[in-house]
């Protein structure tokens, strides 16, 4: 693994940085104060991330995207992850499992999707099936030719701006009696789908969660992305370098906390003197420090082994995990280093630390990730 970037690197992170800068972070007080991204300032910054290249950058360029592969792209997500995600998110890129189109899917959905004529989001979990997803109870029957789509999914982030989604299905179960899950592509104005207002979240403010209900949908047999009853291989496949992109913002964000704590160490003074000479605030700044920079290696190392195709479950859940809980640690310590400013809205101290919160439980709780690198470690010795 070489860690000198190239010209190139190194001008997309200028770029990412500069367009964060410039077009993002002016926006984030109006998502602090309203909840709400407007459609018209959200369709402006996607016009513009498509200027300047961001938008779409993980998808190929044979289907207008920009091709880049992954340790490229999670120097993109670093930069964009130290701003707001309801407003990283507009410049970021569709899902990468539709990836997966073939046929007629290639341009009724990957390719829009991929040029921002549609957008996407993707349904797994239900009120019932979070962790769990072989327990989910949304179910797709084939009739007629036809998919038929019944249950409720909720949680699907940013479903009220989206034109289709990505939804995964129960479609029969195997010989343990447990479900076997199918994908499908679905358009969202389609009769027998409802977008219906979710949760009232206290992260990510603007970035809106909705609940999906599916009565009798009809969707053509065509829409199944995969194979019938491979849903989770195609998890397996596409969506595992998702949590690598919450490990990726979730170090974006502790640098941010950081960059904070340091700058106020070096000039709050208390008892006549800055408080980064008390050792009680010296020796926080140098643990945040360590730890940023154990979850930038351990993220850069995952994306790069990605690339490598030698990327394993093992890997991707210790990313997840560290990185994840490296920000809740940080943005603590930085609020207590800055005392009571940094639980004012003055400062995004107390916005970080209320977003860390979340990035432990989606993509697969701090649990889950625990349980996949424990059972990576004891299989292989029969235990």
């Amino acid at each position: 693994m070489n860690f000198d970037l190239s010209e190139e690197q190194n001008l997309l992170i200028q770029t990412t940085r500069s367009f964060v800068k410039n077009e993002l972070m002016q926006y984030e007080e109006l998502l602090e104060k309203t909840n709400n991204l407007p459609k018209e300032l959200y369709e402006e910054i996607k016009k513009k991330s498509r200027e300047v290249g961001l938008y779409s950058c993980n998808m190929p360029k044979e289907h207008g995207g920009g091709g880049l592969n992954v340790f490229d792209l999670t120097i993109v997500e670093k930069e964009l992850g130290y701003t707001s995600l309801a407003l990283a998110e507009i410049a970021w890129r569709p899902q990468n499992i539709l990836m997966a189109c073939k046929g007629d899917l290639i341009e009724e959905y990957l390719k829009p999707a991929t040029t921002g004529e549609r957008k996407d989001c993707i349904a797994m979990t239900e009120p019932e099936a979070g962790s769990d997803l072989r327990g989910m109870k949304t179910n797709a029957v084939k009739k007629e030719g036809d998919w038929i789509i019944n249950g409720t999914k909720h949680f699907i982030s940013n479903a009220h701006l989206s034109d289709f989604v990505v939804l995964f299905a129960s479609t029969g179960k195997d010989e343990q009696g447990r479900n076997l899950l199918s994908c499908f592509l679905v358009d969202l104005d389609l009769p027998g789908v409802e977008v219906a207002k979710g949760y009232d979240c206290v992260s990510h403010r603007g970035y809106v969660n909705n609940i999906l209900h599916f009565n009798d949908c009809k969707i053509p047999a065509k829409n199944i992305l995969g194979e019938k009853d491979k849903g989770f291989e195609l998890m397996n496949t596409w969506l595992e370098a998702t949590r690598l992109t919450v490990a990726a913002t979730s170090v974006a964000r502790a640098q941010r906390a950081f960059d904070i704590a340091l700058d106020w160490s070096a000039n709050r003074k208390q008892f006549g003197k800055v408080i980064g000479k008390f050792q009680g605030v010296s020796f926080k700044l140098a643990d945040m420090a360590m730890e940023i920079k154990l979850a930038n290696l351990i993220l850069m190392e995952s994306a790069w082994k990605i690339d490598q195709e030698t990327l394993t479950s093992q890997d991707a859940a210790m990313a997840k995990l560290f990185c994840t809980e490296m920000v809740g640690r940080v943005s603590d310590e930085a609020i207590q280093i800055c005392g009571g400013m940094g639980l004012m809205s003055d400062i995004p101290l107390e916005r970080i630390w209320r977003d860390a919160r979340i990035e432990r439980i989606w993509e697969g709780t701090s649990e889950i990730q625990r349980h996949i690198i424990s059972r990576s470690l004891l299989r292989p010795l029969g235990a």
